[in-house]
C-alpha cells in the first residue's frame, strides 16, 4: 500500500512548514528512516525521514514552498504499486503542462534542460513563436542562481543550520568551502563567507523572521500577559565548586563529559521542584496544571537567536547522565540538529549567562511555564562569616522570574531559598 509522506506537525501552534530542499529525487529508492527532505519551522530546521522503504514518487513542493501541516507531499511505493487516484490526477496535469511547453522548445534546449535538471515548462522562450532555445535555458539557470538564496544543489553537503543561514543571507552554497567532516559545510563557514562579501561601510539589515520572529512574538506575549515578579538571591558557591572539581576529576578518569555549573543547576532546580510542585506548573484556560514530569530547559545562545533544549525527568537522573545530555543537546543546538522531542514539553527554564560574565539579569518567562531562573557569573566577593571575620567567597547571583497569577511571593521565595540551600549544600541532592 502507498505510504504517504506528510508535512509533519512538530509544534502545538505549528500550522505549516517550509521545504528547504529534497534530499532525494523522484523515482529514487529510499530506506525507512533515511532522510529524504529538509524542512524548517519557526523554531528548528530538521531532516524528515522516509516513513517506509520503497520508491519515492509524487513529490509535491519545491524549495521555499510553504506547505500546511499534514498535507501529503510525496508517496513511498513498493515495486508494482501505483499512486492513489488523487495523486495520479495531479501528476497527469503537471505532465500535460510540461509536454505542452516541450513542443515549444528546440531539441537542443530540451536535451540541455534535461541534463541540468531543469523543467522546460518553467523557461520563458525568446525564439520564433516563443520557442525555448538553449540560450533561454542558460539564462534561466543564471537567474535561478542569482535569485534563489537556499536552493542549493542536492549534492552539496551542508548542515541544516548552514542551509538556513545561506537562505537568509542569499548565499550560494556552491561558493562556500566546508570545514566539517568530508568537507561538509557548517553554519560558521557560511557566516565567514558572508562576512567576506559585505563592504565595511555597508549597513546590514537582519530580517525579523524565522527563529528571531518567534522569539520576539513569544516574549512579547509573555511579558504582556504574565505579571512578572522577580526575586534575587546570592549563593555561596564554595561547596558546589569543590564538588564539581571532584566530579570532573572522576570524569577525566572515566573519559566522560565534564560537569558544568549548568549541569549542577539543572540537578539542583529539579531537586527543588520536587518540593515545590506549584512552580512546576502551567496556567491554562481551565486552571493551573501541575506537571507530573520535571523537564528542565536550559537556554543555548545561537548566532540568530536562542533555543531551549530540554533535559527530561531531570529529577530522576544522575549528574553524570545530565552532563552527557547537556553536552549532546548543546552540540546539536549549535549544529542545527535538534529534533522536536529535544525542545518540547519543558516545565521550567534556566538561563545561565555566567559564562559571558554577566553578574545579574532578569529573564522573561518561557510560556506556558510559570517561572524561569536567570543565573549570573560566579565572582569572588568579600563576606562576613559567623565569627564576624572578613572572608572572600565565590558568590553567584540568581534571579527568579515568576508568573504572579500562579505563584505568590512567599511560595516563589521558598522555592528560591531551596535552590540556594541545595547549591550551598550539594550533598542534599542525594537526599
Amino acid at each position: 500500500m502507498a505510504v504517504p509522506v506528510i508535512m509533519p506537525k512538530l509544534e502545538m501552534a505549528q500550522e505549516s512548514g517550509t521545504i528547504v530542499e529534497w534530499l532525494k529525487k523522484e523515482g529514487d529508492h529510499v530506506e525507512k528512516g533515511e532522510p529524504i527532505l529538509t524542512i524548517e519551522t519557526d523554531k528548528i530546521t530538521i531532516d524528515i525521514e522516509a516513513p517506509a522503504s520503497g520508491i519515492l514518487v509524487g513529490i509535491k513542493g519545491k524549495p521555499m514552498d510553504v506547505v500546511p501541516v499534514t498535507e501529503v507531499i510525496a508517496y513511498v511505493l513498493q515495486p508494482g504499486e501505483e499512486m492513489p487516484e488523487e495523486a495520479k490526477k495531479q501528476a497527469v496535469v503537471a505532465e500535460e503542462r510540461s509536454e505542452t511547453r516541450a513542443t515549444l522548445a528546440t531539441p537542443v534546449a530540451l536535451k540541455f534542460a534535461e541534463s541540468k535538471g531543469i523543467d522546460i515548462a518553467e523557461v520563458r522562450g525568446t525564439g520564433p513563436g516563443g520557442k525555448v532555445t538553449k540560450s533561454d535555458v542558460e539564462a534561466h539557470i543564471a537567474s535561478k542562481t542569482e535569485a534563489r538564496p537556499a536552493r542549493e544543489r542536492r549534492e552539496v553537503a551542508a548542515t541544516p543550520a548552514a542551509r538556513r543561514v545561506a537562505r537568509e543571507k542569499g548565499i550560494d552554497l556552491l561558493q562556500v568551502k566546508g570545514s566539517g567532516p568530508r568537507g561538509r559545510i557548517q553554519q560558521k563557514d557560511v557566516e565567514d563567507y558572508a562576512a567576506s562579501l559585505v563592504p565595511a561601510a555597508e549597513e546590514k539589515v537582519i530580517p525579523l523572521e524565522g527563529m528571531r520572529r518567534t522569539i520576539a512574538e513569544r516574549m512579547s506575549r509573555s511579558y504582556r500577559t504574565a505579571p512578572h515578579i522577580t526575586f534575587t538571591i546570592r549563593v555561596d558557591m564554595s561547596a558546589l565548586l569543590t564538588v564539581r572539581q571532584q566530579m570532573n576529576a572522576e570524569a577525566d578518569k572515566a573519559g566522560t563529559h565534564k560537569v558544568s555549573v549548568t549541569v549542577l543547576l539543572v540537578k539542583a532546580v529539579a531537586w527543588a521542584l520536587e518540593r515545590h510542585p506549584l512552580v512546576n506548573s502551567s496556567l491554562q484556560e481551565d486552571g493551573i496544571h501541575l506537571r507530573r514530569k520535571i523537564n528542565i530547559g536550559f537556554a543555548v545562545a545561537l548566532d540568530d537567536g536562542l533555543i531551549v533544549p530540554v533535559v527530561r525527568d531531570a529529577n530522576r537522573k544522575r549528574v553524570s547522565v545530565i552532563a552527557q545530555e547537556v553536552a549532546e543537546l548543546t552540540e546539536k543546538a549549535r549544529n542545527g540538529k535538534l529534533a522536536h522531542p529535544d525542545i518540547s514539553e519543558g516545565t521550567f527554564t534556566i538561563s545561565n549567562l555566567g559564562p559571558f560574565g554577566v553578574e545579574q539579569f532578569t529573564a522573561i518567562i518561557n510560556p506556558p511555564q510559570s517561572a524561569i531562573l536567570a543565573v549570573g557569573a560566579t565572582q569572588k566577593e568579600v563576606a562576613v562569616d559567623r565569627d564576624d571575620r572578613m572572608v572572600v567567597r565565590p558568590v553567584m547571583r540568581m534571579t527568579l522570574s515568576a508568573d504572579h497569577r500562579v505563584l505568590d511571593g512567599a511560595e516563589a521565595t521558598r522555592f528560591l531559598l531551596d535552590v540556594k540551600k541545595v547549591l550551598e549544600q550539594p550533598a542534599l541532592m542525594l537526599f
